[in-house]
C-alpha cells in the first residue's frame, strides 16, 4: 500500500527591507563577487603555471 501525501500550494513570504539595508546588501554582494573573481583568476594562474614540484602557499 502506498501513502497518500497531501500537498499544499507554495506560500509567498513578504519581507520589508529599508533602503540602507538593501544598499548594504548590494555592496556586500559586489565585494563578494569581486573576491570570487580574484580567487578564480588566482586559481587559474596556478593551474596554468608549469609545476615545479612545490606546492603553492597562499
Amino acid at each position: 500500500m502506498s501513502t497518500v501525501h497531501m500537498t499544499r500550494p507554495p506560500q509567498t513570504l513578504y519581507v520589508t527591507i529599508r533602503r540602507d539595508e538593501l544598499r548594504q546588501l548590494k555592496d556586500e554582494r559586489d565585494q563578494l563577487q569581486q573576491e570570487v573573481m580574484r580567487l578564480r583568476s588566482h586559481l587559474q594562474a596556478q593551474l596554468t603555471q608549469p609545476s615545479n614540484g612545490q606546492a603553492a602557499i597562499c
